[in-house]
């Protein structure tokens, strides 16, 4: 029989299911979008730049949103870095964006340590995120990433060259964050003066080694307007959350009693350029080179602190078991050598101790000593003063004795006398 007819046989009695539609693996991206809008996506911007530049409002701008925030004055002792979460819904995209702000950048007088505070709050979101990932049980799908993904540094529209500040910050990011310079206010200058001002930005960020975010060229769907757009950094801009009506139009802008600045007029300045690079194109570049080399930079050099490493002396693979163990044992050796330290100090510590007290003994039974000698010696002095006075006592109360005596037989005399004389005048007087 032929297995043509054996196949006819066999079907009469199957029931047909029609396809839903197309069965394969090419859906798997449809897949992940789903997945990924239902959870919904993460954005951190630090904004760093001198009060007054605009950051706040330019931020109202990129988003179309008014966020909260009390503004900022040039009174501030030191940096301080002020963070605000929102929730922000776009068709049915959810994105929690992050805003960091640098509250009294450049008001001291004294700038000097004005980047360290923007720096230790950048290291603090990466080792907050290393240890979440560290943890035995890890729930990173669920964890709010903390970590910078853009910082727009806001320089002020001089129209000179950049600020010594300026230039120090950003060299002390670019190895933590991506940075993308934009000229603040740029309406305060001409377009000749802006141009070059461009100019002698990017000249002297490259002499100085500060290495600031190209937009990615690699990706062939966005690589010329990537390419196109690295020209243009860094991007001059204006913010404005005020909508003026331009012909038949509402539009933000603006208002100058010489004219009006149209902020999404490219001929004006570039915040349509910022706009779509930053929020259209690639955030999720920015996203993903925080995570791959920011974010690994730091891991790495926090991890070769603890000792860890991928490789022994001999430049074999060494696993993460054998490190651990490797430096449990130098560990241990190291707080058995401090504990023999430890105890050989609080030893030695004892003796001296113990000397210090003989010492003191010694020194107390001599103290003793002379005191009890001189307390003898004017014991001694004290008896023979009391011996003599009571001598003179004795002599005196004898004297004293003697006296009464001598005084009561003179008066014995004295009286019998007086007698005698007045018998002898009363003899006369008869006469």
């Amino acid at each position: 029989m032929a297995a043509t007819d054996i196949a006819r046989q066999v079907g009469e009695g199957c029931r047909t299911v029609p396809l839903a539609g197309h069965v394969g693996f090419d859906s798997l991206p449809d897949q992940l979008v789903n997945k990924s809008v239902s959870q919904g996506f993460c954005f951190n911007i630090l904004c760093v730049g001198e009060t007054g530049l605009g950051k706040s409002t330019l931020m109202d701008t990129l988003f179309n949103t008014k966020f909260e925030g009390e503004p900022a004055t040039h009174t501030q002792p030191g940096v301080q870095l002020r963070s605000n979460t929102y929730d922000l819904q776009e068709s049915n995209v959810g994105l929690k964006l992050t805003i960091v702000s640098t509250v009294g950048f450049g008001d001291q007088i004294n700038k000097e340590d004005s980047y360290k505070p923007i720096v230790e709050f950048i290291d603090a979101q990466f080792e907050a995120y290393l240890q979440e990932e560290l943890k035995i049980r890890r729930v990173l799908h669920s964890y709010h990433d903390s970590r910078i993904h853009a910082c727009l540094y806001f320089i002020a529209p001089t129209g000179h060259s950049l600020k010594s500040l300026d230039l120090v910050t950003m060299k002390k990011l670019d190895s933590k964050v991506n940075i993308i310079p934009i000229i603040a206010k740029s309406d305060a200058i001409s377009k000749s003066e802006l141009t070059k001002f461009k100019i002698k930005i990017t000249s002297e960020l490259v002499s100085n080694g500060v290495q600031i975010y190209q937009f990615p060229t690699d990706d062939e769907s966005v690589a010329e307007i990537n390419g196109t757009m690295n020209a243009h950094l860094p991007f001059a801009v204006i913010g404005s959350t005020e909508e003026l009506k331009i012909g038949n139009k509402m539009m933000k802008a603006r208002q100058y009693p010489w004219g009006t600045v149209q902020v999404e007029n490219e001929a004006h300045c570039d915040f349509v350029k910022l706009r779509e690079m930053l929020i259209r194109v690639n955030m999720e570049d920015l996203r993903e080179q925080t995570h791959s080399r920011h974010y690994e930079l730091y891991r790495r050099c926090k991890l070769e602190e603890m000792g860890f490493k991928d490789t022994d002396p001999d430049s074999k693979p060494f696993s993460l078991q054998e490190t651990y163990e490797a430096k449990r044992n130098e560990f241990l050796g190291e707080l058995q050598k401090k504990e023999e330290e430890m105890r050989q100090m609080f030893v030695q510590r004892v003796k001296e101790k113990e000397a210090e007290l003989k010492e003191a003994e010694k020194e107390l039974h001599e103290k003793f000593d002379r005191l009890k000698k001189l307390h003898q010696d004017e014991k001694k002095k004290l008896e023979d003063k009391k011996k003599c006075l009571d001598d003179e006592v004795n002599a005196f109360k004898q004297r004293k004795t003697a006296a009464e005596l001598l005084q009561s037989q003179g008066s014995q005399a004295g009286g019998s006398q007086t007698l005698k004389r007045d018998k002898e005048k009363k003899n006369l007087g008869f006469l």
